[in-house]
């Protein structure tokens, strides 16, 4: 056993974190997978996995770290927590690759915000942690990319490493008091997912899905023309990811759609045009690669 992970277990749990083991030395978890449980103990019932096993109880962290030196994984859905993870460029000798870090500044600077005042870790790899606590009532999931470049985030389904663990890599150390701050609103419109259309007829009632999809951009493009200070970046994302469904179904065409968020977006702009391009293709290019292509009707 190595006291201090015995320590940083419990240190997370004593705030409300709940913990498992990972192996030691790496991140990966320690507990069994489905196709080897014996189906006794805590899965006397049923494979449960570390999602599930996640604890805060003091017995049973002293009991489970005292078998070997684990890292500490925290899993965030059970723990009420979203982790905005700001990685490294892979190639750290390229001085072109801005960090997540830097891209997560500018998106703050850009909201009209400042970077959040959270806990913080330092990981192994030289990237950071911003830990949250997600709002009462929304179920987050964990992205990747969809928010900035380099920009991750965990919640439901997902976990990260506690500080006090080691790697190969490094260590991961806190950088500041654990005291998590609410996720802020703005954060929160680009994390939530985009309003799903309700599905148009097709086939001989393509008039109907074309009505549909008319009024759809009407009503985006007049959401991003409104926009108050401070969420027309999030409004913006949030009207692409929407209307990227319509064009995966072949109701809208991208240049429609392009052209009408970047007419809506310039005349309530505070940002050059450059920038709310960048921002409706991220959001086009998610929305459409996350919803199938339906073929429209001869």
């Amino acid at each position: 056993m190595s006291a201090h992970l015995l320590n940083a277990a419990l240190n997370a749990a004593e705030h409300g974190w709940r913990v498992f083991p990972l192996r030691p030395g790496t991140k990966r978890p320690a507990l069994h997978g489905e196709k080897t449980c014996a189906r006794t103990g805590p899965c006397a019932a049923g494979h449960r996995k570390w999602e599930q096993r996640a604890t805060t109880d003091p017995d049973r962290i002293r009991a489970a770290w005292s078998s070997a030196p684990f890292n500490v994984g925290i899993a965030t859905g059970p723990s009420g927590l979203i982790v905005v993870d700001l990685d490294v460029p892979k190639d750290k000798g390229s001085s072109d690759a801005p960090s997540g870090a830097a891209t997560f500044a500018a998106l703050c600077e850009r909201a009209g915000r400042p970077v959040p005042d959270t806990y913080r870790t330092r990981t192994a790899s030289g990237g950071t942690h911003l830990y949250f606590t997600a709002p009462p009532g929304i179920r987050l999931s964990n992205t990747a990319g969809s928010i900035a470049a380099l920009v991750d985030t965990r919640a439901h389904g997902g976990y990260v490493v506690a500080a006090g663990s080691t790697t190969p890599a490094g260590r991961y150390e806190a950088l500041s008091a654990p005291v998590a701050a609410a996720l802020p609103g703005w954060l929160l419109s680009i994390l939530q997912p985009a309003r799903k259309p309700v599905q148009a007829p097709t086939g001989p009632s393509g008039g109907r899905s074309r009505r549909y999809a008319d009024v759809a951009l009407a009503k985006e493009t007049l959401n991003v023309a409104t926009a108050a200070d401070g969420t027309r970046n999030a409004t913006l994302l949030r009207a692409a990811r929407a209307l990227g469904r319509l064009i995966a179904s072949g109701d809208l065409t991208r240049v429609q759609v392009e052209q009408a968020l970047r007419e809506a977006a310039a005349g309530n702009a505070t940002q050059s045009q450059r920038y709310y391009d960048d921002v409706i293709r991220r959001g086009l290019d998610w929305s459409i690669a996350h919803n199938p292509t339906r073929r429209r009707a001869a």
